[in-house]
């Protein structure tokens, strides 16, 4: 075979071998549901429990670094911690071993076979579940044709002195072994692609087991890269989950490559009392090292926290996404201080929302992104509260309350709802900006200073009517159904205005529409606003501003 066609095959061996992995983890994704980010922001109260998480979402998504992304992206959203992240990266190492011991049970010969399975139940059956059992069958199948493929084009490397010369190199000199793993897999950005080729390597004896072992060892520190990429650009939490999976797998592969002869000895004794082949040898060694490597560093999870928190100091304001005040145990033992603390956590969804509406002011004046990615960062904390304050509220809405009681939790009730609307129409101004900035649509300098005018008052207007719900103050809230009729006149003096300009040309059509809709959003915040002074009020004075 000349060497364009050793280059074809493994070239195609390896984009197929590529391909059936990700099409096997996408037909694994699909049969297990939409509900592995779920799974990840639920089962992750402690560190074991995210270990395990971690293995199983790998397992069934057969990539550590898909697991990672999922990860940091869980951690920029807010939605998990940086500890409970630690474990979750730790099972994904563990759980991507998974797929060196699927290629070492070398079902090689039936690769063609499984792919043929794959094909019928994808093209002859109509019923989605089949076709995605199918769509796991036929990446399994291609996984193995691809690794044939594969062997097939590395086979000449053993009669090559120049790779000949490499391997004695990586066995004298293990961090060669780690480099050239590193490279592979950062370059491939796939660590099962690296190894199942390492494992094919080894089975065919090209390459020896104490230079295949630091290969594998650099494969670990290779697969962080598309971590680190997805974190770029991400909040402070993504890049600081980013580094913990840098860190964990550097100084596995430091701890390993210190006990790189026992090691290689204790694999080789396995190998032998085992009666493993060698691809099975070689995912045997992938999965101690993960496992031991976690055994080693899970009781020392709040000092890699430690670490990677000085390492990327928070130069942005960090948001608890999680609530602070609602102990179930308070529902049972005293209602009244359940409503106090469910007040405590509404004053913190308030805050959230008062700040996504301030950022929303700076992005229409400075057009810069970071103001936009806070908003999202805020509604996303906003949404989060208020699903759990609404939960909460409603177990101790079978408790029986008082009188007082009742009224407080109708008053909570209905403010988490408008203070969601209040960051539903905040978003919906980030995205106005948006729209102008993608459409080139430019305001008037007294459009801006209008705009301005407004949301200076419906600002100070929100800002008062959680003042009031604070202190359960009458007189704030009265001064706020005052404001927000000055609000209203406000809105109808600028609408004026607008079509003023409209008319004197001053101001094009599609910037009119945006201003219209500025001023309507922020017009219904002050709507908002009102009706949670309004729950702060007493029925009678209720009944006195509806005369």
């Amino acid at each position: 075979m000349d060497i364009q066609s050793l280059l074809f095959t493994f070239f195609g061996g390896l984009g197929i071998f590529l391909f059936g992995i990700k099409f096997m983890g996408d037909g694994l994704q699909k049969i297990a549901g939409d509900g592995l980010r779920n799974l990840l922001d639920k089962f992750t109260s402690n560190p074991f429990l995210g270990v395990l998480t971690g293995m199983v979402v790998t397992i069934l998504i057969q990539s550590s670094s898909s697991t990672t992304v999922l990860t940091v992206g869980l951690v920029s959203a807010g939605f998990m911690t940086l500890r409970q992240a630690i474990g979750v990266i730790m099972g994904a190492n563990i759980g991507t071993t998974v797929t060196a011991f699927i290629i070492g049970i070398d079902l090689e010969a039936y690769a063609l076979p499984i792919l043929f399975i794959g094909t019928v139940l994808i093209f002859f059956f109509k019923n989605k579940k089949t076709n995605n059992i199918g769509q796991t069958f036929f990446g399994f199948g291609a996984l193995f044709y691809g690794l044939t493929l594969m062997g097939e084009g590395v086979a000449p490397l053993e009669n090559l002195p120049a790779f000949n010369d490499l391997t004695i190199s990586m066995s004298t000199n293990p961090l060669l072994g780690v480099l050239v793993g590193v490279l592979f897999t950062v370059g491939l950005q796939s660590s099962s692609a690296t190894i199942g080729l390492l494992q094919e390597l080894f089975s065919q004896g090209t390459i020896p087991l104490d230079a295949a072992l630091p290969i594998l060892f650099g494969d670990n520190i290779g697969t962080t890269i598309t971590a680190v990429i997805a974190a770029i650009g991400a909040s402070v939490a993504a890049k600081r989950a980013a580094m913990i999976h840098v860190i964990f797998n550097v100084l596995g592969a430091v701890i390993v490559l210190i006990l790189l002869v026992p090691y290689t000895a204790f694999i080789s004794y396995l190998q032998d009392a085992l009666q493993l082949n060698p691809p099975m040898t070689i995912a045997f060694a992938h999965g101690i090292f993960n496992v031991t490597n976690m055994l080693i560093q899970l009781p020392f999870v709040g000092v890699l926290a430690y670490i990677v928190t000085r390492l990327i100091p928070s130069r942005e304001e960090e948001i608890d996404y999680q609530t602070k005040h609602l102990d179930p145990l308070f529902i049972q033992q005293s209602p009244s201080i359940a409503l106090d603390q469910a007040k405590l956590e509404t004053l913190r969804m308030a805050a959230y929302a008062e700040k996504g509406l301030k950022q929303s002011e700076t992005y229409l004046e400075t057009k810069n992104k970071k103001n936009a990615e806070n908003i999202v960062r805020y509604e996303e904390a906003v949404n989060n509260l208020d699903k759990n304050i609404t939960n909460y509220l409603t177990g101790i809405s079978s408790r029986s309350l008082s009188s007082e009681s009742s009224r407080q939790h109708s008053v909570l009730m209905d403010t988490t709802r408008d203070i969601e609307r209040v960051s539903d129409h905040v978003e919906n101004l980030m995205e106005l900006v948006d729209y102008q900035v993608s459409n080139k649509v430019t305001l008037s300098p007294e459009a801006y200073k209008d705009l301005n005018q407004m949301y200076e008052l419906t600002m100070s207007t929100f800002s008062q009517s959680i003042e009031a719900l604070e202190q359960d103050n009458h007189e704030i809230a009265s001064q706020v159904l005052k404001q927000e009729e000055e609000i209203d006149r406000l809105e109808r003096k600028l609408r004026k205005k607008h079509i003023l300009r409209l008319n004197e040309g001053q101001c094009s059509g599609s910037a009119g529409i945006v201003f219209v809709d500025f001023l309507s959003n922020l017009e219904r915040i002050g709507d908002h606003a009102v009706n949670i002074a309004e729950t702060v009020l007493d029925d009678d004075h209720k009944l006195k501003q509806s005369n």
